[in-house]
């Protein structure tokens, strides 16, 4: 959803030799500048996507999950143009640590394997349009999927032979992203991801909510045996009571 745009054109690379000694580019530590977000559902949907996989993701240290980052990507290796800056991605077989921005000639050239959209009414033209195109002709982006979270369209592409595929979801209208080993599907008009075994991937406060529930359930059952354990009990000895009654105004039972 972010309005970043490509700084580009016919001229750049042919003037790239003629360029002034006293230009001064940004220092190579420059640090994302993405403009704000078009509302409270982009942000919190960003931020649902972003913790969700970072934290079902927590053992692993070979991916870097981030969102609303810019992405620099200057065949001359310049962070004075061509950047972009999606609103959900993901890099695999990369150092997992905190950056300031994804550069991808520091990066050992490693583009996002995976890339999510935020459709708004100013930029779906685009994400449909020239962000697809890019992330298909210059990221090689395997996966590209783009979400509105106010009319819940949901849409996604796989790279096959260079050109952009659709995706058919299943039956629950989820689809499965192979990069991520994950379905990704509408929950409760959010965006979320499913296991292969159809669960939903749960927040950390879910997953404790869970846990809780769990807990509970388990002291229910514990508490309900004891119960039966207790009911018996008193039926064992209301009739071993019932019997010692018997003995005494009988005698013992006659085998005869």
């Amino acid at each position: 959803m972010s309005f970043t745009q490509d700084v580009e054109s016919p001229n750049v690379i042919q003037q790239q030799d003629v360029i002034p000694k006293d230009i001064i580019f940004p220092p190579s530590d420059l640090e994302s500048n993405e403009p704000p977000l078009e509302s409270d559902l982009h942000r919190d949907q960003i931020d649902l996507l972003i913790r969700l996989l970072r934290w079902f993701w927590q053992q692993r240290h070979d991916c870097y999950v981030s969102g609303n980052l810019t992405i620099y990507y200057s065949p001359q290796q310049r962070k004075s143009e061509n950047f972009r800056g999606p609103d959900f991605f993901v890099v695999k077989d990369t150092e997992n640590k905190p950056r300031k921005s994804w550069v991808v000639w520091e990066e050992n050239g490693k583009y996002p394997n995976v890339i999510i959209e935020l459709l708004s009414d100013s930029t779906a033209q685009t994400d449909r349009g020239l962000k697809k195109q890019i992330y298909q002709d210059i990221f090689r982006t395997l996966e590209y999927f783009w979400f509105d979270p106010h009319s819940l369209e949901f849409v996604g592409f796989e790279l096959v032979k260079g050109k952009y595929q659709e995706l058919h979801p299943n039956e629950r209208g989820w689809v499965w992203s192979e990069q991520l080993e994950l379905y990704l599907g509408i929950h409760e008009e959010t965006l979320r991801f499913f296991t292969r075994e159809g669960e939903l991937v749960a927040t950390p406060e879910e997953a404790a909510i869970a846990q809780q529930q769990r807990a509970e359930q388990e002291q229910q059952r514990a508490e309900q045996e004891q119960q039966r354990a207790e009911q018996e009990q008193q039926r064992a000895e209301q009739a071993e009571a019932l019997l010692a009654q018997y003995r005494e105004r009988f005698g013992e039972f006659s085998d005869e």
